[in-house]
């Protein structure tokens, strides 16, 4: 009788800080709304990535690893964009249908208060962007394993947008279907790069099972809701969305396997202390000419983090090159070095300076 009691007087306890809690989210709430008319009034942006990244290294430096860091940062993560969204609500295109991994990402980035539109293509995230149907858009750019989007590189060439953000997401692929059973599996059906991450174990688990590609992971995970012989590579997200039943829980051939999406609008963010600047380059041709273009980079001290070459359409053996430096545009350093780009390359476009994901990059 004695222990019922503690265990009451406990979860009495709990309920307090429940209350208090919810009573101090619905008061910081009504801060964040008094933020987003003042800067309604003096004209600011209503996002602001170096405030954000110095409230999550306050938080951690004060938690001491008390609370479970990463935890920690996926609450106030929630807790801020809810907030943020509350000044201004955002629109958000992707790939779709609903349960991508994109749509996973996009839900890790801007939280669940914003709304989601799925579209059939990449293509078209791009262009709903482009001509202001929605705010933001979510597009993958690259698979620690497979490679570079090049769907996603090619649009950037064709569309006019920038890039605001950026989000890593490691990913575990699910076989799923109606019953759960493997048996019941005729046909894998899922995106190209999923299907080329679990090649192996389709290989040595289903041998004799065909595989479908589909233009996304939900598009598969439709299919298998609607065909019991279907079973679908998709995300944790399709499986609830779908009404779907796991038959084997991470069939990538890989660990680690993780896939960076890039957030693109109108226009980047102010410097976070922690940025990446992107720049979609045309090469002169002449001898050296690329290895010149590396060494301003190199004497800059400015850390290059990727370079990735694509074809110009319509033009044979004609090349752009996409660069990612460590640094923003508004750093002295990179902005010296694109102006010195900018004169020396057939083609110099900036697309877009905005808050690394890097973890090597931030402690936040």
């Amino acid at each position: 009788m004695a222990k019922a009691k503690d265990l009451t007087k406990v979860r009495d306890g709990i309920d307090t800080i429940d209350n208090t809690i919810l009573d101090l989210l619905k008061e910081r709430l009504s801060l964040a709304k008094n933020i987003g008319l003042l800067k309604n009034e003096s004209k600011r942006a209503k996002w602001d990535p170096l405030r954000e990244r110095q409230i999550y290294d306050r938080l951690k430096k004060q938690n001491q690893g008390v609370f479970p860091d990463e935890a920690l940062h996926s609450i106030f993560h929630e807790i801020i964009t809810t907030c943020r969204l509350s000044q201004q609500k955002v629109s958000v295109s992707y790939l779709g249908p609903e349960a991508t991994f994109t749509h996973l990402a996009g839900v890790k980035y801007f939280g669940h208060s914003a709304t989601y539109s799925p579209l059939e293509s990449i293509a078209d995230v791009f262009s709903e962007v482009e001509k202001g149907r929605t705010e933001y858009g979510i597009v993958p750019v690259e698979n620690s394993i497979e490679g570079s989007v090049f769907s996603t590189l090619d649009s950037f060439m064709k569309y006019r947008t920038k890039i605001c953000g950026e989000v890593r997401m490691e990913i575990t692929h699910n076989l799923v279907c109606r019953s759960g059973d493997m048996a019941d599996i005729q046909t894998v059906a899922s995106h190209a790069q999923p299907l080329a991450q679990c090649r192996e174990w389709l290989r040595k688990h289903l041998p004799s099972c065909p595989t479908l590609p589909v233009f996304s992971t939900g598009a598969a995970a439709q299919m298998a809701a609607n065909n019991p012989n279907i079973g679908a590579i998709a995300s944790s997200l399709a499986i609830k969305t779908y009404d779907l039943q796991v038959v084997v829980k991470g069939i990538e051939d890989y660990r680690g396997n993780t896939t960076r999406f890039l957030i693109i609008g109108k226009e980047s963010p102010s410097p976070s202390g922690a940025d990446r600047t992107s720049l979609l380059l045309g090469i002169k041709e002449r001898p050296g000419a690329l290895n010149e273009i590396l060494s301003v980079i190199a004497r800059a001290g400015i850390n290059m983090a990727k370079i990735e070459s694509r074809p110009i359409k319509g033009k044979q053996w004609k090349y752009l090159f996409f660069l990612d430096l460590m640094g923003h545009i508004e750093n002295e350093n990179i902005k010296d070095c694109c102006k010195t780009l900018s004169a020396l390359c057939s083609y110099f476009e900036w697309l877009g300076s905005y808050p690394s994901s890097d973890e090597s990059s931030t402690d936040a």
